[in-house]
C-alpha cells in the first residue's frame, strides 16, 4: 500500500508556505502563493500515476515515448478553500477532469454539513485528487472521501496545504487506503478546530472575506 502520509519538504515549498503562515500577507500575495505551491504539490500527488508508451517521430527519429496511461484524472476541490488548490493543478494538468463538493463546518459540532455535490462520471476508471487547504480535524475530509466512494472512486489521493495530527489519524482510520500529501504536518488543533501554528482561516485568507 502507498504510503498514508507524505509531507512534501522541498525547500521551495517550505519557503512559500511560511510567506502564507505569516498574518500581514495580504490577499492577492496568499492568493498567488498558494497557486504557486499547489503546482509543486501537485508534482508529488502525481508521481506514481501509470505510465504508457506511444509511438512518435521526433525530427530526429521515430521513438517509444512514454505518455500517461488510462483516463484523465479527476480534480474535486473541497469548496470553497480548495478552490485556491484546484486552480494552480489545472496549470498543470489542464485536461483534468473536475468535480466540486461542498462542504462547511458545523461551528458548535465541528461536523460537515452538505450542501453540494457534482463531480464527473465513471469515476472507478480514473484517478481522483481531492484538493482542501487545511485537514484539521478530518471530519470534513472523511465526509468528502466517503461521497467519492458512494459515486464509485477506487483510487483517491488526499491533497492538502497543512495537516494536524488529529485529522491524519481520522482520515487514516476512517480511509487507510487513501494517501494524504502535504507541506507540513503542524502540532495541533485548538478548542475551535482551527490547525497550530497553522495559516488562520485559508478560505477567509484567500477571498478576503475576514
Amino acid at each position: 500500500m502507498k504510503q498514508h502520509l507524505t509531507v512534501v519538504d522541498h525547500p521551495l515549498v517550505q519557503h512559500k508556505l511560511t510567506l502564507m503562515r505569516e498574518k500581514d500577507t495580504s490577499t492577492a500575495s496568499f492568493r498567488q502563493l498558494l497557486r504557486e505551491i499547489s503546482l509543486l504539490l501537485a508534482y508529488e500527488v502525481t508521481h506514481e500515476l501509470p505510465v504508457t508508451t506511444k509511438r512518435i517521430e521526433t525530427p530526429m527519429c521515430e521513438m517509444d515515448a512514454p505518455v500517461i496511461e488510462g483516463k484523465k484524472l479527476v480534480l474535486v476541490s473541497i469548496l470553497r478553500a480548495g478552490n485556491g488548490l484546484l486552480d494552480g493543478i489545472l496549470e498543470l494538468v489542464p485536461a483534468a477532469r473536475v468535480g466540486f463538493v461542498g462542504l462547511y463546518r458545523d461551528e458548535e459540532t465541528l461536523q460537515p454539513v452538505q450542501y453540494y455535490f457534482k463531480v464527473p462520471k465513471n469515476l472507478e476508471d480514473r484517478c481522483v485528487i481531492l484538493v482542501d487547504p487545511m485537514l484539521a480535524t478530518g471530519n470534513s475530509s472523511v465526509a468528502a472521501v466517503d461521497l467519492m466512494k458512494e459515486a464509485g472512486a477506487r483510487d483517491i489521493r488526499f491533497l492538502c496545504l497543512l495537516a494536524a495530527p488529529e485529522g491524519v489519524a481520522r482520515m487514516k482510520d476512517a480511509h487507510p487506503d487513501v494517501p494524504i500529501i502535504t507541506a507540513s504536518l503542524d502540532e495541533r488543533l485548538n478548542d475551535l478546530g482551527y490547525i497550530v501554528p497553522g495559516l488562520g482561516d485559508a478560505g477567509d485568507r484567500m477571498f478576503g472575506t475576514k
